[in-house]
């Protein structure tokens, strides 16, 4: 199984890529995920055919499980996660792609934010986004186990579904 993290966050090496790795390894235990943090692709991901940005869509396109996280940004996931995204076809860019929406935030305000703005473009792109969505805390979720909560009660979900993935292929 090929798992991937896509970091939507302005900050190399935020917070957000760590929750993000930890809930994909939490999902997948068995498999190092992939990283890719969207803040080192600076302008490319502002025009067609970076070859970097490329091969990333690629990857994630490839991959059976991917962690999609951003912090909340105005009460929505971030412009280069936005930017990110557009390289990727409607309807088919993310087909076969079990996708996990993760979004981190100061406080419980935008706790629906990862479900109600990150998963339909995630859909509108053709992943399977039967997982929901999880929304932390910036600032505890290392300590409030949150993320252990949501990957022991998903786990058999994701590799259920990523095995039906493989198969359809």
């Amino acid at each position: 199984m090929t798992v991937t993290v896509v970091v939507g966050n302005p900050k190399p090496a935020s917070r957000t890529l760590t929750a993000a790795t930890l809930v994909a390894e939490g999902l997948r235990s068995d498999v190092a995920p992939a990283v890719i943090d969207l803040v080192s692709f600076g302008a490319g991901l502002l025009s067609w055919g970076d070859p970097d940005v490329a091969a990333a869509v690629r990857t994630v396109a490839g991959s059976e499980l991917v962690v999609f996280a951003s912090p909340t940004f105005k009460a929505t996931y971030s412009g280069l996660l936005k930017l990110f995204l557009e390289q990727f076809d409607g309807g088919t860019g993310l087909a076969d792609v079990v996708a996990v929406p993760l979004m981190l935030g100061a406080g419980p305000t935008h706790a629906l934010a990862p479900d109600l703005l990150l998963k339909p473009v995630l859909v509108e792109l053709g992943a399977t986004a039967a997982l929901p969505g999880l929304y932390l805390s910036d600032r505890t979720f290392q300590e409030d186990g949150a993320i252990e909560r949501y990957t022991t009660r998903w786990r058999p979900v994701a590799a259920a579904l990523s095995s039906k993935a493989a198969d359809h292929v």
